[in-house]
């Protein structure tokens, strides 16, 4: 009995066994292809190792290393009533984005951490007498919710209905003015028929107050200016800030064969730049950008929303973030984010922080 016991267990023991090797030959036939179709880099977790980190966070750590577009300055037009001799963004192209088209890029550098975005030129209240720049500013403000939204402009063509439109929506607006003798704009190009510069200067200061825009100044430092004393204009004035720049030679701008303008005549030395600042250290405002600090420490756009590395001394373009995301594009900008927080470049930009006695 104890015989037949032991016949059945080994027949049940041999049945199971079967059972499993034709498991097993069925499951080892399934993966056989697997390895011939598996990169041959693929990397292999070790035993006793902990590999380093997955994939998407060590892509997530070599995005990091990019450049943040916290402040973008967006040169969405050439076109300018002015002539300034030293202009460094001349009008070498008419074209402007359809505004949609802008306000996508837009959106797409908000979401990329843009904090603060500049309109400029060319001259930016050109364009549909300053409508294309106004709903910029108030989608920019609005709808994407920036803290700063401001604008360079020359200030000839800005008419008070548009700071009864648009004022809300804008933080600062920053008036280029290198001088207030009218003879030396002259010389210089920034005029234009018989409007006073320097008069419409104080008639835009006026209008900053009653709107609540932080009125700034930008002056460019080159031959026909750099001995003059500007203390008394700058104080009346009162600017929240007074940016002084040393002319810069940028080629196929200001300088060289493919060049619009032969600025070479302005350009002045280092010393003859620290001079003016000297001469000027008593203005609170004041803040100095030489040559060295502007090249590298600026997030420049273009017309077709490229950013433009002037590391090689003149503006290389990157491939429109339109086409490609601000990512890769913001590879190719040339820019310096160390330099730019050096230079001051980050600082107190929304109008609602900087509590001024309007």
């Amino acid at each position: 009995m104890q015989l037949a016991l032991l016949a059945r267990l080994l027949s049940f023991g041999q049945a199971v066994l079967a059972a499993l090797r034709k498991r097993l030959g069925a499951l080892c036939w399934s993966l056989a292809p697997l390895p011939l179709s598996l990169p041959l880099s693929l990397p292999l977790p070790l035993p006793g190792r902990r590999d380093s980190a997955p994939r998407p966070q060590r892509e997530q750590e070599r995005d990091d290393e990019l450049p943040t577009p916290t402040s973008v300055n967006y040169h969405f037009t050439r076109q300018c009533n002015y002539k300034c001799g030293f202009c460094f963004h001349t009008a070498k192209t008419s074209f402007v984005l359809p505004l949609e088209e802008a306000k996508r890029g837009l959106a797409m550098l908000k979401e990329a951490g843009m904090e603060k975005i500049n309109f400029s030129g060319g001259e930016p209240f050109l364009q549909d007498r300053g409508e294309f720049v106004g709903k910029l500013v108030q989608f920019c403000k609005q709808e994407l919710e920036l803290p700063s939204v401001s604008i360079v402009s020359n200030g000839s063509l800005i008419r008070k209905q548009w700071f009864e439109k648009y004022g809300e929506y804008l933080d600062i607006l920053a008036i280029s003015c290198d001088s207030f003798d009218e003879d030396v704009n002259v010389l210089i190009g920034r005029r234009q028929g018989k409007k006073n510069h320097v008069e419409n200067l104080h008639k835009l200061r006026q209008w900053c107050r009653e709107y609540a825009v932080a009125f700034k100044i930008n002056s460019v430092i080159n031959t026909f200016n750099v001995e003059e004393d500007m203390n008394e204009q700058i104080k009346a004035l009162n600017p929240v800030r007074w940016k002084v720049f040393q002319c810069l030679l940028i080629e196929g701008e200001n300088s060289g064969e493919d060049a619009l303008r032969e600025a070479e005549k302005f350009v002045i030395s280092d010393e003859d730049f620290d001079r003016f600042l000297d001469r000027h250290k008593g203005v609170s405002c004041l803040v100095p950008e030489s040559n060295q600090k502007m090249r590298d420490s600026y997030l420049i756009l273009d017309e077709y929303m490229r950013f433009l590395n002037c590391r090689n001394g003149r503006k290389e373009p990157s491939k429109s973030i339109l086409d490609v995301g601000v990512e890769a594009a913001i590879k190719f900008s040339g820019f310096d984010e160390k330099m730019f927080l050096r230079r001051g470049g980050k600082y107190v930009w929304s109008k609602a922080d900087m509590k001024l006695d309007w």
